[in-house]
């Protein structure tokens, strides 16, 4: 392929041509680009190639991949069990067998190169406490809403008792309509904030979620109604960040779940907003 047709849309100019490297240019051919025959890191294709190949190891040591999350495995032995979860090249493992925990990670070295960090304590900003006497393993993301509240200069804000108030009703009617409040709200990072919180909703904080599932509505045009209720929020999660989120022994492993909804609560299209709450061993998993 020509390099000059190697264009997309008008995004290269003409100062910037993809160039040969060295030692691999034929006289003539000057203007053509190379074939990749092999992803390398960095390129669209190695994300793929890194997961097909690592599927092809672990499923031929006997792991079962996960038909609704394609990033976990589980091998069962007898009656011993062990789960592996990966994010990009992370890998957690938990296993009801120490053996089975070794051999795993023995299969990985030969296979990969790999460093093995011992007792995991964090994984993606989320930290892992156990308390062994008592049979509890929690979340926490202390760490992740420091970083938050710091970033929206709200560290050293007062703590508030909800992030949402039972009467507060928020509606299009408050988005930015004269040019004063369009100024006015140029400079609010309210997405941003928006989506930092999410994370934590998403991972260790499940009482964010319908404060978040109702600002959201509003990222394409939010109005300082909203964006105060954003920092109401953060004010929240500066009283309750040391939460944690607990699983607890228990006899019987059964997922309990409960539901409800509002009735008309949305004050534009009088639609209702519905919530559930799924609870494994004691704690929240969606």
């Amino acid at each position: 392929m020509d390099v000059k047709t190697a264009f997309l849309n008008g995004f290269l100019k003409e100062d910037i041509f993809m160039k040969q490297p060295p030692g691999f240019i034929e006289r003539g051919k000057e203007n053509l680009v190379c074939k990749l025959n092999k992803s390398i890191y960095g390129l669209k294709q190695a994300s793929r190639q890194w997961y097909l190949r690592f599927d092809q190891v672990v499923t031929s040591f006997g792991f079962v991949e996960n038909r609704f999350d394609n990033c976990i495995y589980m091998k069962m032995v007898k009656s011993n069990f062990i789960f592996l979860v990966l994010y990009v090249d992370d890998i957690l493992l938990a296993s009801s067998n120490v053996q089975l925990l070794q051999d795993t990670k023995s299969m990985l070295s030969s296979s990969f190169d790999m460093k093995d960090l011992g007792e995991a304590h964090f994984v993606l900003g989320i930290e892992i406490v156990r308390d062994r006497s008592r049979r509890v393993l929690g979340l926490s993301q202390n760490n992740h809403i420091d970083r938050v509240l710091k970033r929206f200069n709200m560290e050293r804000c007062s703590g508030g008792d909800v992030p949402i108030g039972k009467g507060d009703k928020f509606s299009t009617h408050q988005c930015p309509v004269t040019d004063f409040e369009i100024e006015a709200m140029k400079d609010k990072p309210y997405a941003s904030l928006v989506g930092s919180v999410m994370y934590a909703q998403v991972c260790t904080r499940p009482d964010l979620a319908f404060a978040l599932s109702v600002l959201g509505r509003f990222q394409s045009n939010p109005g300082i109604a909203h964006w105060n209720a954003s920092k109401k929020v953060l004010r929240y999660l500066q009283k309750t960040k040391s939460y944690v989120l607990c699983y607890h022994y228990v006899d019987s492993l059964d997922l309990v779940c409960y539901s409800d909804a509002d009735l008309g609560g949305c004050v534009d299209d009088r639609m209702s907003t519905s919530g559930y709450m799924f609870i494994l061993a004691g704690g929240a998993v969606s």
